[in-house]
């Protein structure tokens, strides 16, 4: 299947045209957080805080990125694994997030976070992360700078390559997986 070409934030109609298994280039602004950050993002939405970035309609990208080299806008950027952001993610999604970028399964709550919500859940390839980074044209530090390498950044992507995992119709690419697998073994 070949890749489709798409730009966040996501729309109402790309979202719904998405299902479990599309691969995608993704173009537009992401944002980069990890367990500490969702931390404070989570204790800033409970005080009813403004948050460093705004939430709505937006991805957030699961990578502490490495320090970058002489002439490269980030070092390697690799996702991490999501399920350690399961416990956030439902209440971020019903502040207004839309995707996130990351690796491995999700937990059954935020499988129905995101059908309940509306949002897409894209994994990238795990070990890729300097040839991720290629897609990734513009870094800045947006908040909790003193997380290093897990503070929130903006990036600017272009073609970052991903796959739904997860969709608005409940449809998980993990299970469908082993599905086939089954299927096949006979």
């Amino acid at each position: 299947m070949e890749a489709v070409p798409i730009n966040i934030p996501l729309d109402r109609k790309t979202i719904k045209e998405l299902t479990a298994g599309t691969p995608v280039l993704i173009s537009g602004t992401v944002y980069t957080a990890r367990d500490a950050a969702h931390k404070r993002l989570i204790e800033a939405l409970k005080r009813r805080e403004t948050l460093p970035f705004p939430l709505k309609g937006q991805t957030i990208y699961y990578t502490g990125p490495s320090p970058a080299r002489p002439g490269r806008v980030i070092g390697s950027a690799g996702p991490t694994t999501s399920g350690r952001m399961d416990i956030y993610t439902p209440r971020l999604l019903s502040a207004g997030l839309k995707a996130m970028i990351g690796k491995g399964q999700r937990s059954a709550e935020v499988r129905a976070a995101l059908q309940k919500y509306k949002a897409i859940y894209f994994i990238a390839i795990g070990g890729a992360g300097a040839l991720l980074a290629q897609a990734i044209k513009k870094a800045t530090v947006v908040a909790y700078d003193d997380l290093g390498p897990e503070a929130v950044r903006e990036l600017t992507v272009e073609n970052f390559p991903a796959i739904v995992a997860n969709d608005i119709y409940g449809n998980d690419l993990f299970e469908q997986g082993r599905a086939q697998y089954r299927k096949e073994k006979g």
